[in-house]
């Protein structure tokens, strides 16, 4: 069962209600949100295809209704559009969808012979078969496959390469008098002198194939919009595998869905109210009370209550700004607001809320009269420990980027013509807990610390990190390393594959510090997770995690190799941190596997600096 389907349409026009081709590539809902979005290339079982953008997920005309109790999470993330969930649907056991699916584009549209190297250009036009695309040369009757390049632009742009240009760009401009002809296939892959070289076979014309190229001014600006750039790109394009991580970059925003949204009592009055913008629409454009009596009356029957029953829901919502009630946050306040509302018992708790939390720290703290030796550090170390029975998390993508230009992410629906973004409400389960801030102020005083911070710092200064809400400090990298090995030991102890694990940092220096840990998991499904997960919190459990976790950031594998790398991963920006140690999968972190030094959470004599738990007061 999938969550819904990508359908890659033959006909250029082939509307979303005309016939499915055989091209349906089941997706789940969360990769459709990071690498299955809009502009990303998906693998099927036969061909490549890259998904159309959210202008074309719904039937023209069709508005897809929005995501109710997520006013905070909009205001936090500073979004003004709707959210809205994707179109869903299953694919049969005969491979058909039933529901609704997603329009996607066969790219690339030239396809190669793996033996002759014959080019052809959108095979599927001139042969019938949606199974197989067979090489027309005159001696090979091959079964065709998909170029691996294509043409990727800083400006979001993506395109087939000019494979006729490219093949004639060394002949005189002058000279030049092949044409491109785009029913017959002439031009041919050549492999020589260690080199891929485009052949014309007609005038013998040839060039190698280029690492950068002019985009054309005449090629469209996605693989389905058909329409060229609006200017001509001052930059050449980068000609890239398919695979190639530059190719695209989705970006997407998380929240915490906390009180008061989480609170709501699904199916009271002022629920329904809220959540049927069609009869607050009635209510506010009703013209005499006569019309607007009419209109209660109405209301009432449908949710089989009195007429008093609506209007006070109806004032509630209007005058006293249900279910916010005037409370306005901002962008800064989002981790603020969440940390808050992690630490504090939320009273009169109903186990259908969306955020239910039990608090251990009591009996984490009891413990510490009864241990001794390393597991007390660990038990003094922490000074908060809380069971996240349930939480929901809203992920919205918000565009995407290529060739890792911040400054040039496009929308989703790359005209900012619709008024709503895709977003998912996922549900699940987690442990949190907070550093003790007064050990954790007395460790980050070490004037060595800073200093072997700052080389990651002045790495970071030529580096944009979106997901990077606080300053690169080293209370940042310890919590950020210990998430990672606690993640991996969670993965043994819980049950939960790795990759199925997500991190949230709270950090924060000065007037309101935080320090705190959330791991958590998240599904798109209201029964949530598979459990396990939060009885991690247990104290008796929690203290064998933790204590590994520290123990294994002493010792890795690959040491010496690993404690004395300078620098490594993408841009440099991990030093003490492997595959072997403290790298978990993509997936699971919000910073794409970067930012990580497991000195921050060992000793190291010879830089001067003490472990954490050397600050407990036990030796």
């Amino acid at each position: 069962m999938a969550d819904t389907a990508l359908d890659a349409q033959r006909g250029k026009h082939r509307s979303l209600e005309g016939r499915m081709s055989d091209h349906i590539i089941p997706v789940r809902l969360s990769h459709l949100m990071r690498h299955s979005t809009v502009g990303a290339i998906v693998r099927g079982e036969k061909h490549l295809m890259v998904v159309k953008d959210t202008r074309f997920w719904f039937p023209p005309g069709h508005t897809p209704p929005s995501i109710p109790y997520v006013e905070r999470v909009r205001k936090a993330l500073g979004i003004t559009k709707r959210l809205c969930q994707p179109p869903t649907g299953n694919v049969t056991d005969k491979g058909e969808v039933e529901g609704s699916w997603i329009a996607a584009t066969l790219f690339p549209q030239w396809a190669y012979c793996p033996s002759c190297g014959l080019l052809h250009h959108q095979p599927w036009r001139q042969q019938a078969s949606d199974e197989r695309w067979i090489c027309r040369g005159a001696q090979c009757r091959k079964d065709l496959e998909q170029v691996p390049w294509i043409m990727v632009h800083a400006d979001g742009y993506l395109g087939d390469m000019p494979m006729h240009s490219i093949a004639h760009d060394q002949q005189d401009p002058n000279n030049r008098t092949c044409r491109a002809d785009w029913n017959e296939p002439y031009l041919r892959l050549q492999d020589e002198d260690s080199r891929r070289w485009v052949v014309c076979t007609r005038c013998q014309a040839r060039s190698p194939l280029p690492d950068r190229y002019p985009y054309p001014t005449n090629a469209w600006q996605q693989p389905w919009v058909n329409q060229p750039p609006p200017v001509a790109p001052d930059e050449p394009a980068w000609i890239l595998g398919i695979n190639d991580v530059r190719v695209h970059a989705s970006n997407t925003s998380a929240a915490l869905v906390i009180p008061p949204e989480s609170r709501i009592r699904k199916g009271t009055v002022v629920d329904r109210l809220y959540c049927n913008p069609h009869w607050q629409r009635d209510l506010r454009t009703a013209r005499t009370p006569l019309q607007r009596k009419r209109i209660l009356k109405h209301i009432a029957s449908q949710c089989r209550c009195t007429v008093e029953n609506v209007e006070r829901a109806w004032e509630e919502i209007r005058s006293k700004g249900y279910p916010l009630h005037g409370e306005n946050l901002v962008d800064d306040d989002l981790l603020v607001a969440e940390y808050q509302a992690l630490i504090h018992p939320v009273p009169d708790l109903n186990e259908g809320e969306d955020f239910v939390t039990e608090h251990h720290s009591d009996g984490w703290k009891a413990m510490g009269r009864t241990t001794e030796g390393t597991p007390l550090q660990a038990i003094k170390v922490v000074d908060r420990l809380i069971e996240v029975r349930r939480l929901k998390e809203v992920l919205v993508l918000r565009g995407f980027a290529r060739l890792g230009s911040e400054m040039t992410n496009l929308p989703p629906d790359i005209t900012h013509e619709t008024d709503w973004l895709p977003a998912l409400e996922l549900y699940g389960e987690g442990v949190f807990f907070t550093l003790d801030e007064r050990i954790v102020s007395l460790w980050e005083q070490q004037p060595s610390l800073q200093a072997h911070a700052n080389k990651l710092v002045r790495r970071l200064e030529h580096v944009h990190v979106s997901a990077l809400q606080t300053d690169l400090t080293p209370r940042f990298l310890l919590l950020h390393t210990l998430a990672h090995l606690i993640i991996r030991q969670l993965e043994t102890e819980a049950g939960y594959p790795a990759a199925s694990l997500k991190e949230r940092i709270y950090c924060e220096i000065g007037k309101r510090p935080m320090a705190g840990i959330l791991i958590y998991v998240a599904v798109p499904d209201e029964v949530g997770s598979l459990g396990g997960l939060g009885e991690m919190a247990l104290p008796s459990r929690f203290l064998r995690i933790l204590t590994d976790a520290w123990h294994d950031a002493t010792w890795c594998s690959q040491d010496p190799v690993c404690s004395s790398h300078d620098g490594r991963g993408p841009h440099l920006l991990n030093r003490v941190a492997c595959h072997a140690c403290a790298l978990i999968p993509e997936p699971s972190c919000l910073f794409g596997n970067i930012l990580l030094d497991r000195t921050f959470l060992k000793r190291d004599p010879k830089a001067q600096i003490k472990s954490l738990l050397d600050f407990t007061g036990d030796d």
